[in-house]
């Protein structure tokens, strides 16, 4: 099965995505929201499903399965979102309304990824 070129587009997203955590850990750390246990666990787990993820949506008997997985993963983060918008500290200099934007954008996000999970 060839799998078209948008799920190789999404997998490149989340891998990159995933690298970074450990290239600029501090960026996702200063995120966290304080009531969360061990953010550097949490940046490591996070950091790791995504490139574990990203790769296995290009794997053809994984790809639903990671899909899943990406959707769960997305609604794993979802408070650091709204921790960014409530907590000026935390906002990394984006204003008010990107940081309003980034919410439903995870549920576009969610949307795309579940687009393959009956692949």
């Amino acid at each position: 099965m060839i799998l078209p070129w948008h799920l190789y587009l999404m997998a490149v997203i989340y891998i990159v995505a995933g690298l970074n955590h450990f290239r600029n850990p501090r960026l996702y750390l200063k995120i966290i929201p304080p009531y969360l246990p061990n953010p550097k666990a949490l940046n490591t787990i996070s950091g790791l499903a995504e490139i574990i993820l990203g790769i296995a949506l290009i794997i053809t008997p994984l790809s639903s399965i990671a899909a899943w997985g990406i959707i769960a993963l997305l609604v794993a983060v979802f408070p650091t979102h709204v921790y960014m918008y409530q907590n000026p500290k935390a906002r990394m200099g984006l204003p008010v309304w990107a940081l309003l934007l980034r919410m439903p954008l995870q549920l576009l996000l969610m949307y795309w990824a579940y687009q393959y999970t009956f692949l």
